[in-house]
């Protein structure tokens, strides 16, 4: 069965840069920034820009 037509993105060929973490990327860049250690909380997280 194929995608009906409207429901396809226009001019969308290729992977998109996200702008927002899962909470697991956070969680490990926050680790990796000394932020977050292991036992802390998962909820609640800090904001978070990307790196770069």
């Amino acid at each position: 069965m194929t995608q009906h037509n409207s429901l396809k993105a226009a001019g969308s060929s290729g992977k998109k840069n996200r702008t927002v973490l899962k909470r697991y990327e956070r969680v490990e860049l926050l680790r990796k920034r000394g932020e977050w250690k292991e036992g802390d909380r998962v909820t609640g997280l800090k904001k978070t820009k990307l790196e770069d």
